[in-house]
């Protein structure tokens, strides 16, 4: 694939260096200086974001101007901008595969969290919480990931009308990448599940496999979920974490 990634921070130099390795071609392009991308350069099958959320539309919008018509949204608390993305998508005809996280493992872990919330939900005693854990720098807390936790603790536990019931910590310390740790407390035991990335290379992983299910079928104008491409992921035999 000929793939452009936007944003030149810790995810997008990850993801170019990934589909280099995986033999694309890849161009790595940080913000210009006034704010706004030349459309003339965004070329290419797949155009990945990975820049700032206030930035998505803008880039879209650009990338769209220049001929795009496939992308992979990796950037992180942009909801607010959502109706807006998916406007200038469906009036393009244009399709994007947007996360909040693209690691497999973050993708399993949600269904685990559906799993454990289905049983420990209906035993009385046992209060359900999230901890989050990602570097100093980062600026949205909690994490986008966590909010979709959040958002599917709530959905399923019958004790939580909303995700602003669920009682949820964010930890912004040092260097970690990313840990998410969803747990369950009574007053003689407690289950916690977690997991924790060590690196950026897993979300690069499921980056270049949206971009690859974007291209290898016409896919549907609009916003698609991660989703369908995990679970063509795990059809597979055998299959690389």
């Amino acid at each position: 694939m000929d793939i452009t990634i936007l944003g030149d921070g810790a995810l997008g130099r990850v993801v170019a260096d990934s589909a280099r390795a995986a033999g694309h071609d890849a161009r790595l392009i940080g913000r210009p200086a006034d704010g706004r991308h030349d459309p003339a350069t965004l070329r290419g099958d797949v155009v990945v974001e990975c820049s700032r959320p206030e930035a998505v539309a803008t880039n879209l919008a650009a990338a769209l101007d220049g001929g795009a018509r496939r992308f992979v949204i990796a950037t992180t608390a942009w909801s607010d901008d959502r109706d807006l993305v998916e406007g200038l998508l469906l009036g393009r005809d244009a399709a994007a595969v947007a996360s909040s996280n693209f690691s497999l493992g973050v993708a399993l872990f949600g269904r685990l969290v559906d799993a454990a919330v289905d049983l420990f939900g209906h035993v009385d005693g046992f209060d359900p919480y999230l901890v989050e854990w990602h570097r100093r720098a980062k600026a949205d807390r909690p994490s986008g990931t966590a909010r979709d936790l959040a958002d599917r603790i709530a959905a399923r536990h019958p004790d939580l009308t909303t995700a602003a019931d669920l009682e949820v910590v964010s930890v912004r310390a040092g260097a970690s990448p990313g840990m998410h740790l969803v747990g369950f407390d009574a007053a003689g035991e407690t289950l916690e599940i977690r997991l924790t990335a060590r690196d950026r290379t897993a979300y690069a992983a499921g980056i270049l496999a949206a971009a690859e299910w974007l291209v290898r079928v016409p896919r549907p104008a609009g916003l698609h979920p991660f989703a369908p491409i995990v679970d063509e992921l795990l059809a597979r035999r055998p299959i690389a974490a």
